[in-house]
């Protein structure tokens, strides 16, 4: 079986999405903050192998949502929901109806209110060559995810602020990508490495707030099948990332 006839078999199998939930509950206390995580397979925890499948998830304490809730300490309700495979906004037909974050989003905030952070890192699974992408596009992308998040689109029953947002441009791939992927992801490097500047541009231009993966995370963070990160690249990213919701919440 190929890549993604194995990804096609897990994700409907074994469900790789996951909505973890690190620190107290959220009404417990008026002044604790709560953030919610929306990202992919990075997200997620999935442990770097040559071949690139079957894996597993990173220990809990070792992905990164969850080293950022430890550095932030006491007074932050981290929610996150890691998908494999998830894009911005875009249907990934090897695996229809599973993939497109925009149809999902504003269903997990639903889920998770009262939110005073959204963090969003997306984008990798966007460059894809089967979906024909250009950064630009997967750009225009995260904007609808900022925008579905500013809109506030969900039934009127409850009195909570829209959240903030935390717009994260992904890490790079690694130098090699494992076979079963290196097809797909022929031009991901490229596209990666010319999202920043426009990730940053859709934040300013919403009000909200960017940080770019690349800038902590280096590619011998990077493991073996040369898209998911290692326990190091993990810390790096979840240590920089509670520096910056820091900045915004305090």
């Amino acid at each position: 079986m190929n890549y993604f006839g194995v990804m096609r078999a897990v994700a409907l199998g074994c469900g790789l999405t996951a909505a973890t939930t690190t620190g107290g509950m959220a009404q417990a206390d008026e002044d604790q903050k709560n953030i919610l995580v929306f990202g992919d397979s990075i997200t997620w925890g999935w442990v770097p192998k040559d071949p690139i499948v079957p894996t597993e998830r990173h220990a809990e304490e070792d992905r990164w949502p969850e080293i950022m809730a430890e550095a932030l300490g006491d007074g932050y309700h981290i929610v996150t929901e890691g998908l494999s495979g998830r894009t911005t906004n875009v249907e990934d037909p090897d695996l229809p109806g599973l993939m497109n974050g925009a149809e999902y989003l504003d269903s997990a905030i639903l889920s998770h209110e009262p939110l005073d952070l959204v963090i969003i890192m997306l984008g990798t699974n966007d460059t894809k060559s089967h979906l024909h992408r250009t950064p630009l596009e997967i750009g225009l992308g995260m904007g609808e995810l900022v925008n579905i998040v500013q809109e506030d689109a969900g039934p009127e029953w409850y009195t909570y602020d829209v959240p903030q947002v935390l717009v994260i441009s992904p890490p790079l791939l690694g130098d090699e990508i494992d076979p079963g992927a290196a097809e797909q992801f022929r031009n991901g490097s490229d596209k990666i490495g010319q999202l920043p500047p426009i990730y940053s541009a859709i934040a300013e231009a919403a009000g909200e707030h960017f940080f770019d993966a690349a800038s902590v995370v280096g590619k011998s963070d990077v493991g073996p099948d040369g898209i998911h990160l290692l326990v190091s690249g993990n810390e790096a990213l979840g240590t920089a990332v509670a520096e910056n919701v820091r900045e915004i919440l305090e």
